[in-house]
C-alpha cells in the first residue's frame, strides 16, 4: 500500500507539473505577438550556435589551410551580419512590395543561374561551377533562387485563386520555370539544390490545392527522376549503393556516413565538451559544412543534438501556426513553404549524418557554414516574422498606441489589414461569383426549400446558421458554399477531403484534417477557419465579402 500510495503521489506531482507548464505555455502562446516573438527568437538562436559551432567545427581545417583558425568563422560571421540586415529589410518591407518584386526577382536569380555557367565568370570547385566571387566573398546564386521561388511562387498562385482557375492555369507557368530552374541547376551540377526546388514546388502545389491524384503523379515522377539523377554520376551512385548496403569500403564512399557515427557515438548523452571533438582533426571531411551535427552530437552530446532537433520541431510548429491564423492567401501560401523548406533541409541533413538516409549535401539551415544559404535562410525567416505580425490580433494590438522616441524609428511600420482586392471579369468571368457562374450552370442552383440571401447588411455567420440570408464560411470539414469543388464526379459522396488552406473534407483520420486545414482550394481560395466580419448595409448590389472584395477575412 505505501509503494501503491508513493507511486500514484509521483504521478499526482508530474501531472500537476505538466498541466503547469501547458498552462504557461498556453498563457505565453494567447499573446497576440507570440509567433512573432518566437520567430526572432529561434532566428537569434540558430544563428548563434551555428557560429559557435562553425567556429569550434573549422578552427583546426582554417588553421592548416589559411594559417588561422578564425578564417572560416570570420566569414560566416560576415555573412550572418548581412543576413541580419536582409532580415530586417524583408521585415520591414510591406507585403505589396514583395509581390510588385516577385516577378523580377525570379527572372533575376535565373539569369544568375545561366551566368554561373560561363566560363570566367562562374568560379568552379570541385568539378562543379556554382559560385560568384564578389569582393572576395563567394556567393552561390542557387541558393538565392530559393527566395525568389517562394516568393514568386506563392503571389502566382494567391492570384490565381482569384480567377477561379483550372488546373492547367494552377500548374503554368510555375511547373515551366520550376524545370528551367532545375535544368540549370543540375547542369552545374548541383543535386541537393535541385531537390529543395523540387520541395519548394511540391508544397507550394501541395498548400495550393492540387488535387491529390496529381500530386501523387507529380511526386512519383519527380521520385524517379531523381534516382536516375542520383546515378548519373559516380561519386552519386557510389553514395547511394554505399547506404544501401552494396559497397562495403570504409575508406571510400562510406567514409564519411562511418565517421560521422564515430563521431556521434563518441559523444554519448553529455559529449566531449565544446571544442574537445577528435573528428574535426581531419577524421571527418566537411565537418564545419554538411556534416556539422556529427560535431554537435560529439562535443554536445545526445542532449545538445536533441536540442538542436527540438528548435527545428519548434519553428515547424510556429510556421504552420503562422499560415493557420494568417488571413493573406499569398502569406499563408508563402509561410507554409518556407517552413516545410526550411524544416526539410533540416532533418535531411540530420538524417544523412545519423544514417538513416543517404548522403545528399544539403545543409543544416542557419548551423552548417554556408554563407550564401545562411543569408536566404534569414531572408525567409525576416519574411516568416513579417507574416506573424499581420496576424489579425497582432495587427490590432500594433494598431494602438503611437510610437515616440528611438522606437518610432527603431520599430517596423504597423502592418496594414488584408482586404481582398476587386476582380475585374476575365475569360468571361465576373465579379459576381457564383451568381453568374450559377446562370451558366457551373453552379448547382439552391434547392427550392432553402431562403434566398437577402441583400443589405445582414451579418455573416457560419454555415447552417437559422438565420436567413446569412453568408459565411463553413464549418470546419466542408468547402465555401456555392463555390465549386476540385473533386471529380468519380470521388464525390467517398469521404475525400475537400482540401484548402483552413478547409478540410470529410475524412476519418483527424491527424490528416489537422493537415488539410493548411491548404488552399485552388479555385476558391476559401478555407474553413475564416470567416467574412461584417461589412455595413450598403445599397443595391450586395458587396459583402466574397468575390466582389468588400469583406475583411478574419482567422
Amino acid at each position: 500500500m505505501t509503494a501503491a500510495s508513493s507511486a500514484s503521489r509521483s504521478v499526482g506531482q508530474v501531472t500537476s507539473v505538466v498541466s503547469a507548464v501547458r498552462e504557461v505555455a498556453g498563457g505565453l502562446l494567447s499573446r497576440p505577438l507570440a509567433s512573432y516573438h518566437l520567430v526572432l527568437s529561434l532566428a537569434g538562436t540558430l544563428t548563434l550556435i551555428g557560429l559557435v559551432m562553425i567556429l569550434s567545427a573549422s578552427s583546426v581545417e582554417g588553421y592548416s589551410k589559411e594559417g588561422s583558425a578564425y578564417g572560416l568563422f570570420t566569414t560566416q560571421l560576415v555573412f550572418a551580419v548581412m543576413g541580419v540586415a536582409v532580415f530586417a529589410v524583408t521585415l520591414w518591407l510591406p507585403v505589396r512590395v514583395f509581390r510588385r518584386l516577385a516577378a523580377v526577382m525570379i527572372t533575376v536569380t535565373t539569369i544568375l543561374l545561366v551566368l554561373v555557367l560561363i566560363p570566367h565568370i562562374g568560379i568552379e570547385s570541385n568539378g562543379a561551377r556554382r559560385w560568384f566571387n564578389i569582393a572576395g566573398l563567394s556567393v552561390q546564386p542557387s541558393e538565392l533562387v530559393k527566395v525568389a521561388l517562394c516568393v514568386w511562387g506563392a503571389h502566382v498562385l494567391a492570384a490565381r485563386r482569384r480567377e477561379n482557375a483550372s488546373l492547367k492555369e494552377l500548374l503554368i507557368p510555375l511547373l515551366p520555370v520550376a524545370v528551367i530552374i532545375c535544368v540549370l541547376i543540375i547542369l552545374e551540377p548541383n543535386l541537393s539544390t535541385t531537390i529543395t526546388i523540387a520541395i519548394i514546388v511540391g508544397a507550394l502545389l501541395w498548400f495550393a490545392g492540387l488535387p491529390i491524384k496529381v500530386f501523387t503523379t507529380f511526386a512519383l515522377v519527380g521520385g524517379v527522376l531523381a534516382v536516375l539523377l542520383s546515378f548519373m554520376a559516380g561519386y552519386r551512385s557510389q553514395r547511394v549503393l554505399s547506404f544501401l548496403g552494396h559497397i562495403d569500403d570504409p575508406q571510400g564512399a562510406g567514409y564519411q556516413a562511418r565517421q560521422a557515427g564515430y563521431a556521434l557515438a563518441n559523444g554519448g548523452v553529455f559529449g566531449e565538451g565544446l571544442g574537445q571533438s577528435r573528428a574535426k582533426w581531419n577524421y571527418l571531411p566537411n565537418a564545419h559544412n554538411d556534416f556539422i551535427f556529427a560535431i554537435i552530437g560529439e562535443e554536445l552530446g545526445l542532449l545538445g543534438a536533441l536540442m538542436v532537433v527540438g528548435l527545428f520541431c519548434l519553428l515547424a510548429y510556429v510556421g504552420f501556426r503562422i499560415a493557420s491564423r494568417s488571413v493573406d492567401p499569398f502569406l499563408r501560401l508563402l509561410t507554409s513553404t518556407i517552413t516545410v523548406l526550411i524544416v526539410a533541409q533540416a532533418f535531411i541533413n540530420i538524417g544523412y549524418v545519423i544514417g538513416v538516409l543517404p548522403v545528399t549535401g544539403i545543409q543544416l539551415p542557419l548551423v552548417s557554414a554556408g554563407g550564401t544559404s545562411a543569408l536566404t535562410v534569414l531572408a525567409m525567416l525576416g519574411l516568416m516574422a513579417n507574416a506573424a505580425r499581420h496576424e489579425p490580433e497582432a495587427v490590432a494590438a500594433l494598431s494602438v498606441g503611437r510610437r515616440t522616441g528611438l522606437a518610432r524609428w527603431l520599430r517596423p511600420p504597423a502592418p496594414v489589414p488584408y482586404r481582398p482586392a476587386r476582380v475585374p471579369a476575365q475569360r468571361g468571368r465576373s465579379s459576381r461569383g457564383p451568381d453568374r457562374r450559377r446562370e451558366q450552370g457551373q453552379v448547382p442552383s439552391a434547392p427550392a426549400n432553402r431562403p434566398a440571401a437577402t441583400r443589405g447588411g445582414s451579418p455573416a455567420g457560419r454555415v447552417g446558421s437559422p438565420r436567413s440570408g446569412e453568408r459565411g464560411a463553413p464549418a470546419r470539414g466542408g468547402v465555401y458554399r456555392g463555390a465549386p469543388s476540385w473533386r471529380s464526379r468519380a470521388t464525390a459522396g467517398r469521404g475525400t477531403a475537400g482540401r484548402g488552406i483552413g478547409g478540410t473534407g470529410t475524412t476519418g483520420d483527424a491527424g490528416w484534417e489537422r493537415t488539410a486545414r493548411l491548404r488552399i482550394d485552388y479555385r476558391t481560395g476559401y478555407s474553413a477557419n475564416h470567416r467574412t466580419e461584417p461589412a455595413p448595409r450598403t445599397h443595391g448590389r450586395d458587396r459583402r465579402g466574397g468575390s466582389a472584395g468588400g469583406g475583411r477575412y478574419w482567422a
